[in-house]
């Protein structure tokens, strides 16, 4: 599975990185950093080159849009939005906070609600979509997490959508803390179990 983490300048290194680190511990996986531009820097200075152009993101079997804090500068270039182009009949696609500001105007919610961070809350509303206050949902081939900390919650369910939820937990096992191992795959699957098909809980 080839994987496109959207970071754009001002991202937040904790939704981008959690999600590519995670990622990129799935058998079979290569998760990388596409931008609109070759070097982006984070809203605490943190520099990276990009490995893709955003046009290449209809390249890819999994895009993950993370947030920071120029997602509504974003949101409002007409041109840059154009270049987004992503297809949920075939690609697993989720969003990290601000993030689902982008999917909505996107136009890919239709009436399906979303999760985002309470900042970043006021402008998704305003875009026209529904937010819950909970840090994970999904529906079909579209997810959305909100608040930093649930960047988890959205890598486990795109391996798991992707791969089966086997390999969703052997990721959760591999990273979370020694002496915590079982509880964290036990909460972390159990917030994203509800939203796979059967198809998907059981490993490819």
């Amino acid at each position: 599975m080839r994987a496109a983490i959207v970071t754009f300048d001002g991202y937040n290194e904790l939704d981008s990185f959690v999600a590519l680190a995670l990622l990129n511990r799935a058998a079979g996986w290569r998760a990388e950093i596409v931008s609109d531009r070759q070097r982006v820097v984070s809203m605490n200075g943190v520099g990276i080159d990009t490995a893709q152009p955003i046009e290449a993101l209809p390249d890819y079997d999994v895009v993950l849009i993370g947030s920071g804090v120029r997602t509504q500068a974003v949101a409002a270039d007409a041109a840059l939005m154009a270049r987004i182009r992503l297809d949920p009949a075939r690609q697993i696609i989720g969003a990290q906070c601000s993030g689902a500001l982008l999917l909505a105007r996107l136009g890919l919610l239709d009436d399906m609600p979303v999760c985002t961070d309470t900042t970043s809350r006021p402008f998704v509303e305003a875009a026209g979509a529904a937010v819950i206050e909970a840090p994970f949902h999904a529906r079909g081939m579209i997810a959305s997490a909100g608040g930093c900390m649930a960047a988890h919650y959205l890598a486990a369910w795109a391996i798991a959508t992707g791969s089966g939820a086997e390999a969703a937990r052997a990721v959760i096992d591999y990273v979370a803390p020694v002496g915590e191992k079982a509880e964290t795959v036990a909460r972390v699957m159990g917030v994203v179990t509800p939203f796979l098909t059967p198809q998907e809980t059981v490993a490819i």
